[in-house]
């Protein structure tokens, strides 16, 4: 058997493999194509990819096949990025970590992680749909609707599923849970956009996306304050507000869709500027002019900030592909997006702090297609780009 045949026989392997349960890493040692861009050497060629703080980093990272500290926080509560990226395609995949300015590529069977991805779909989604998790709470899309065969799928309910807390007892008690179906509305469905969660004063939110006649709008799914009569929990801990129905708190006006083209969707939840609530970046058009927006939710509605076209976050790959970062390059404490260009071909590492600035366009070496991931913290940080021909591009947004 040649080495390539003995190297994918062993990515094979069942999940519980010693041999992965004993890998040390390895150096990546990248093929130069620019002088901020370089292209892993893996020996795979790859199709999907998830960043930190993804429910498939998280439970790669606590599963036992890395050699890595189990993260604090497995109990219910929010846990922090888990500092791993994961790749994976057919005939392999890895887990990547970054330290001391190098990459670390710690190899895994592709078996392996797609049987971790497969709860990123549970029972009762829409096929090939993703949940957005955060501690107790996630949410899911169900119930497919399409109301004649010349028009796209899309889901009827946006099902939200909250963890109850239990006592102690000396008897092992199921987890009670508590499922709630959100309505698109009159007239309207929930495009097929996996939901976004985040906390805002405390509490978590999804933003989720809806499509109508002619148009798709953002909509914002939560518990208000005002029904909740409790104080909000401490910054960057969710509350714990069972009592009380979700719906929708918020809506962006319609916006357009022009025949077969593509309904908005939501790049990435965060704190862009100095101060206040997290924003929301969605592009809508994002098959055509890829029109960037930033949202401000205030005084129970959506805000327009911003807008700048000539980006996109939207994927030819798997369902639900995240084609777009948060990260905090500068180190400033201001987190910027990072996003391709309208035809894929550049990645655009943006500040919002005020209003949308360019601060760097990097040429890809291949269309962006399957994954845009951010590992490290400040001037360390490094961005991961899944390309369309299955390789992973590795950038340095920092000249």
């Amino acid at each position: 058997m040649s080495e390539r045949g003995a190297l994918s026989a062993l990515l094979a392997a069942p999940i519980l493999a010693v041999s992965l349960l004993s890998a040390e890493p390895v150096q990546a040692e990248p093929v130069k194509t620019d002088p901020v861009v370089t292209i892993l050497d893996l020996p795979f060629t790859a199709r999907a990819m998830r960043g930190p703080g993804s429910e498939v980093s998280l439970a790669v990272a606590t599963s036992g096949l890395l050699p890595l500290a189990r993260p604090k926080g497995l109990k219910g509560e929010v846990v922090e990025d888990v500092p791993i990226a994961v790749i994976w395609g057919d005939e392999g995949g890895a887990a990547l970590t970054f330290s001391d300015g190098k990459v670390a590529t710690i190899l895994l069977g592709a078996e392996a992680v797609e049987g971790l991805a497969a709860s990123e779909t549970p029972r009762g989604a829409i096929a090939g749909s993703r949940r957005a998790t955060l501690g107790p709470v996630s949410a899911h899309l169900s119930e497919p609707v399409r109301p004649n065969a010349s028009e796209p799928e899309r889901a009827g309910t946006l099902t939200i599923r909250e963890r109850q807390p239990i006592g102690m007892s000396a008897d092992p008690k199921p987890v009670p849970i508590v499922t709630t179906a959100v309505s698109a509305g009159s007239d309207a469905a929930f495009a097929l956009r996996r939901p976004v969660v985040a906390l805002m004063d405390g509490r978590p939110v999804f933003v989720a996306v809806t499509s109508q006649d002619g148009g798709s709008a953002l909509a914002l799914v939560g518990k208000s304050a005002a029904e909740s009569g409790k104080p909000s929990a401490e910054p960057g801990k969710p509350s714990a507000e069972t009592d009380k129905a979700w719906s929708i708190l918020a809506r962006s006006p319609v916006q357009a869709t022009r025949p077969g083209g593509q309904a908005l969707k939501v790049a990435a939840i965060g704190h862009f500027s100095a101060a206040g609530r997290p924003q929301i970046a969605a592009v809508a058009a994002p098959d055509g002019a890829g029109i960037l927006q930033i949202w401000t939710y205030d005084a129970n509605a959506l805000r327009l900030a911003g807008e700048a076209t000539g980006y996109t976050d939207l994927s030819p790959g798997e369902g639900g592909t995240d084609l777009a970062s948060v990260l905090d390059a500068d180190g400033d404490g201001v987190p910027e997006l990072a996003l391709p260009v309208a035809d894929r071909s550049a990645l655009a590492i943006l500040s919002l702090k005020d209003g949308i600035r360019e601060v760097r366009r990097i040429p890809l070496p291949g269309l962006a297609a399957f994954g845009v991931a951010a590992i490290g913290q400040g001037a360390r940080t490094r961005l991961l780009v899944g390309l369309a021909d299955g390789r992973v591009a590795l950038i340095s947004p920092q000249p």
